[in-house]
């Protein structure tokens, strides 16, 4: 199985608790260099995921699997467990998980799973 169509989509406008900073980009930044020659992601911010109830949101995504949307992401607690899971989701076939599956910072943030087929 290719994992380059593997995909991580960060909101680069979300504001960080503090209200003012806006972490989105530099997470982009340290998941491609974490992620990207390792395990073959792209990794990209986009202007919005209408996810500004629970900022910092960062969706998972590939062809013919579940996509994920997480939120109240916090770059600096939650970075493991984000690259944890890109290790977990890349190895699903289907890309389902069941929350006792996800990595524990990331149990209660999890915003939405989309089945890749109804």
């Amino acid at each position: 199985m290719t994992t380059a169509n593997h995909q991580i989509i960060v909101c680069t406008l979300c504001k960080a608790t503090d209200g003012l900073s806006r972490p989105g980009q530099q997470l982009v930044d340290r998941l491609q260099a974490e992620l990207g020659d390792h395990l073959a992601y792209e990794v990209r911010g986009v202007g919005c995921m209408a996810g500004c109830e629970r900022p910092c949101t960062v969706a998972f995504r590939a062809p013919d699997k579940a996509q994920y949307l997480f939120g109240d992401i916090d770059p600096d607690i939650d970075f493991t467990d984000l690259v944890d899971f890109a290790r977990i989701y890349r190895d699903l076939t289907d890309g389902w998980s069941k929350a006792s599956q996800r990595p524990q910072g990331l149990y209660d943030k999890t915003l939405a799973r989309i089945p890749a087929h109804l």
